[in-house]
Order: C-alpha cells, then structure tokens, then sequence
C-alpha cells in the first residue's frame, strides 16, 4: 500500500460519520428499489386478489413487512387495480392512471424500519471489523465474516420488537395509549420474549446472508481492486462487488426467506381471527411441509423476483455508503490538514 493511501486509512472515519452514511444509503436504496417491489405486488394481487383477512409480504430488498386488507376492503394499498400485461406495462399504466407517486407506496413504513436497522447494521459492522483487525491483523480472511454474523445478530435483535409493534399498527389504526395497553397485554400474558416472535426464521435467513454477503464483497472488492491496478476501490468497484455478492447470498438463503414468508403470513392470519397458533410452526416443521407439497424447488420459489430486488439494493447501499465513508474521510484530512 503506498504511503498517502496509508495516510487515508489512519485517519478514521467517526461512527457519527459511519451512521449518517448508511442512514443515505438506507434511504436511497428504499426510494430507487421500492419500486420494483409496488410493481411485483400489483401483479401478484393481480393474479391473486386480495380478499378479506389476506395479508402479503412487502419488500424492497433493505427490509420487509406484513400488509393487511382491512374489513371491506376500504384500505388497499393501491388506488386502483389495474389491468397489467407485464412488468413494463404495470410501471407505465401505474404512473399514467395513479400519477407517478403510486410507485413509491408503502415507503414511508419501509423508511421507519429501514432506516435505523440499517444503521446500526452497517455501524456496527465497520466497529467490529476494526476492533478486530486491530486485534487478529490486516489480513485475517474471517473477519468479514465474524463481524457481519454479529452486525446482522445484534440488528435483527433490536428490530425484532418493532417490527412486531409496526405489523400490529397497519393491521388496525392504534392510537399510541392502545398501542401501550396492547404492548403491556402481550408482555404480561406471553412473556418479554413475545415480542421477539419470528426472530429466529429471521435470523436464519438474515445471518448467513450477511456472513455470505460481506465475505464475498471483501474479496471481490479486493480481487477487483488488484485487476485494475487500484489501492483504493472506485464507486463502480464498490457498486459491482456489492451487486454479486448480494445476489449470491440471496441464492443461498431464499429457502429461508421463503419460509421466514410463510411464518409471518400464517401468523398474521391465525391471530387476525383470533385463532389459537399451531404448535407445529417452527421453521423446521414449515420447510419439510413446503419439500412435502412441493418438492425442493418450492424453497426457492421467488428466486428471480427476490434478485431483481436484492441485488440493486445491496449494490446501491454498499456503494452510497462507502461513498459516503470516503466524503467524511476526505473532510476529516482537510481539517487535519488546517
């Protein structure tokens, strides 16, 4: 490594800096992927009308979550149905019928979510990789992945709560005292560890797509880095490393997420109707029922609609981050400089 950009390294970006940078790329990557996601949904419900008590699973590669059609009908998503042949057709009809925010639906829940899990997803990974590094040296080929399971651990575990309160609050219009006596009823007669249900199909899912993910974004960054006679990764070096390693992890963990589709959506529907939840719901017990109807490839149903979704994202995110990463850099070396 030359000596200015070892000059670079030293000189740290803060995790204030760190945390305003992933909290750009949380909300960049929402509001460019989000989308594609409105688009894949109005098909499905398209094919697949939405009645009374159905639920379905939103997602913009970043996060996802539940959305519910109340009694009636009267709080769909969309403004109208619509009549599409494909996936440019929708996008075109879309804007041209509903005006071009139409696409954008559903992102202000997406930005309450995405938002400070990504932060401290992505905070939390620079702090411990560096705390590593500075303990195991420069080239230990584990740190990505030591560093990335416990990020994506510790996130999913903040989140988890949230997105339990969030599910409930779409699924009917809570004031926040009813918000608090629903809260106070769940822990009192379930247990503190209630509002952790469906953290670990998430962590099953969300783990070892990280471990997968930043493993492969550190080697491929690097591996590119070396072909272009670089020290230092350019945007597109980031963006590309971001795009394959993401796409990669998905592969590996969309049978996860399919069951982690199925729990949710089951749920939901069982205590919507006040219905006792079957003791048989564990992750394990789903994917043999999943193998059972529809053989192995029912685990990856979805594969080519969930890559459009991650794949941009992970490289939009990863991409505007480091940018973001190397902006604060640079201005930490000029106030140094003065």
């Amino acid at each position: 490594m030359d000596p200015e950009a070892r000059r670079k390294e030293i000189i740290k970006v803060t995790p204030l800096q760190q945390m305003l940078a992933s909290c750009t790329g949380a909300i960049l990557t929402s509001l460019m992927v989000t989308p594609l996601d409105v688009v894949k949904i109005r098909l499905q419900a398209q094919s697949n009308p939405l009645t009374k008590g159905k639920c379905f699973l939103y997602s913009n590669g970043l996060m996802d979550h539940l959305c519910v059609c109340e009694e009636g009908g009267n709080k769909l998503w969309y403004k109208k149905p619509g009549c599409f042949q494909g996936t440019l057709d929708a996008f075109l009809k879309i804007i041209r019928n509903e005006g071009i925010k139409s696409l954008w639906s559903g992102l202000p829940p997406t930005l309450v979510m995405a938002v400070p899990a990504t932060v401290i997803y992505f905070t939390s990974y620079d702090q411990l990789s560096a705390l590593l590094r500075s303990k195991l040296g420069e080239n230990e080929t584990h740190i990505p992945i030591v560093a990335g399971t416990v990020a994506r651990l510790g996130a999913v575990t903040v989140i988890s709560p949230l997105e339990l309160i969030r599910t409930q609050m779409q699924s009917k219009k809570f004031s926040y005292e009813e918000l608090h006596r629903f809260v106070s009823k769940k822990v009192s007669e379930d247990g503190w560890i209630s509002l952790w249900r469906g953290w670990a199909p998430t962590v099953l899912r969300d783990v070892p797509f990280s471990a997968m993910y930043w493993y492969n974004y550190e080697v491929l960054r690097k591996w590119l880095c070396e072909k272009s006679g670089l020290y230092e990764p350019t945007f597109m070096i980031n963006f590309t490393s971001g795009a394959l390693s993401g796409s990669f992890a998905a592969v590996a963990t969309l049978p996860f997420d399919v069951v982690k589709t199925q729990k949710q959506t089951q749920l939901w529907i069982y205590e919507s109707h006040k219905m006792s939840v079957p003791s048989n719901m564990s992750t394990w017990v789903i994917m043999k029922n999943i193998v059972g109807e529809n053989g192995l490839s029912g685990l990856f149903t979805g594969l080519i609609p969930r890559l459009i979704k991650v794949a941009p994202a992970c490289a939009i995110m990863i991409s505007t981050y480091e940018f973001g990463k190397a902006f604060f850099q640079k201005q930490n070396i000029q106030r140094q400089q003065y």
